[in-house]
Parts: C-alpha cells; structure tokens; sequence
C-alpha cells in the first residue's frame, strides 16, 4: 500500500535571493518520471521537508507549463524555513503534493481580471499570473496590483515590469524611504484608484487583513463576491485532511477543500 505521507526527494538546482528574507527555489525531483508527470493547478501547494525539522506547506509559485523543475518562494520565518535558508544548490529536500484546490482558472478566460497581492501572497498568484500571460489573448484587461510594506520586501522586481506589456501593474508600499519614488499606502487604497469593468474577476492572496478593506473596495466597484477568489493563509499540516489541523467553520478542511475560496464561501469560516 503506498504510504500518502512519504516524499518524493528533490535537488535543489538554483536558488536566487528575492528579498533580504525571501529566496525562490527551483527544485526538480530526483525521479525523472515523477518530474515528468508532476501537474497541478495555480494556487495548489506542496509540503516541503527537511530530515529532521518535519513540513511546512508552500505554494507553488511557477506554472503547471514548465515541466523540467519546480519553483517555491519562501520567506524565512521559523526554524524550518531558517534551515531552507540554509540550503545551497545540490542539497535535497522531500517534497510532497500536490494539494489542495486551486484558482479557477477556466473561469477566468476570457474575463478581465484583477489580480492583487499583499507581501509574499505575490508567490502564488504570480503561478497564476504566468498562466494567464502565456495566453494573454485568451483574457480581458488584466491588472496586477502589488502592496509589499516597504521597498526592501518587494519580491519578483524584474518580472513585475516584464509584466507591463501585457498588463497595467501598480505596486505601492505602506512605507517608504529615500529610495522609494513610487505609491505610499495600502494595496486598497489602488483598487480604489481602478476603474473597473462591470464583469471582472478578482484574484486576492496575501495576509487575511487585506480582505476586508480590498474587498470593500471591489463590491464599490460591483465586483460580486462569488467573483472574488482568495487564497487563505492556514497552516496545513498534513495536506491530505489526516491531522485536522486546518479544520476552520467547524468542518471545512482548507487543505482539501481550499487553499482556495471564493469570498462568499471565506465569509462562511471562521478564521
């Protein structure tokens, strides 16, 4: 019988520093086979282990078309992402996944889509927002709204202005310094600026105190609630609905029925 907690053992093959806390891991699995036929949805996560120092979940934040690797972007903020930050090229790691639901994405073609992130929520969306730009056709205007707390935490700098040309990208930051020449304030506070259209489609993912006030500022705008995806930050310990870790409204496993909701749906939880 296959054992649904064993991992699979991946190389790390490239790690690149995003922020002063924050690095983006390629991975490809040690199976070429398992490689191969690794698919998943934008927005699912795996659970990465470290002998020793047990899982934590993370969302993958490459698209399901690249195929030769696996990219994860992960701030450090505890001891097993301390022991990751570690990690050099060449070191393995159990990967495990994936999981979970994630955004609906054949929903979303042909849609205008507003896609808005707070601090590391970037990671995840930005696997969606891979997705969509290669076929930037088969979608509506597409917005990128980014919010990080200060110019030193922007994440994915480079891509976010290769993102221009197939989409309006507004970032701000809720405190400056004398670098800093662009947007003061909180992510909301750009939706607000938008003019959207009457049908469009929201993505949020970020810390869950950016809900309220963004969703606010969307419902202004009559974007509908089950129109609004969000991806709920929950430790998800297990993965697979086993340690009950993630239960939230009294019975909704978000590891297997999320990350994933839409805002109707988030409302009925209580996290």
């Amino acid at each position: 019988m296959d054992n649904e907690f064993k991992p699979e053992p991946a190389e790390l093959i490239d790690i690149q520093r995003l922020s002063f806390d924050t690095k983006l891991y390629s991975l490809r699995f040690i199976d070429e086979a398992v490689q191969q036929q690794f698919s998943f949805t934008p927005g699912q996560f795996v659970e990465v282990g470290v002998a020793g120092a047990g899982e934590a979940p993370i969302s993958i934040t490459s698209p399901p078309h690249t195929k030769d690797h696996v990219e994860l972007c992960i701030k450090t903020v505890g001891r097993l992402t301390n022991l990751l930050a570690g990690k050099q090229v060449g070191d393995r790691v159990g990967i495990r996944g994936p999981y979970g639901i994630g955004f609906p994405v054949d929903d979303l073609r042909g849609r205008d889509i507003v896609f808005i992130a707070g601090g590391i929520g970037l990671a995840p969306l930005r696997s969606l927002i891979k997705t969509v730009l290669a076929h930037p056709d088969d979608y509506g205007e597409l917005r990128i709204l980014y919010g990080a707390r200060g110019p030193d935490h922007i994440i994915f700098r480079e891509e976010l202005e290769a993102w221009r040309r197939h989409a309006a990208v507004h970032v701000t930051v809720d405190e400056g310094d004398a670098s800093w020449d662009g947007t003061v304030g909180y992510v909301s506070e750009l939706v607000a600026a938008l003019d959207l259209p009457r049908r469009a489609r929201a993505v949020v993912c970020g810390p869950p105190a950016m809900f309220e006030p963004t969703v606010a500022e969307l419902q202004r705008q009559e974007v509908e609630e089950v129109n609004i995806a969000v991806s709920v930050e929950r430790r998800m310990k297990c993965g697979i609905g086993k340690c009950g870790n993630c239960i939230a409204g009294g019975e909704t496993y978000v590891c297997l029925e999320g990350p994933v909701f839409t805002y109707e749906e988030y409302q009925e939880l209580s996290l």
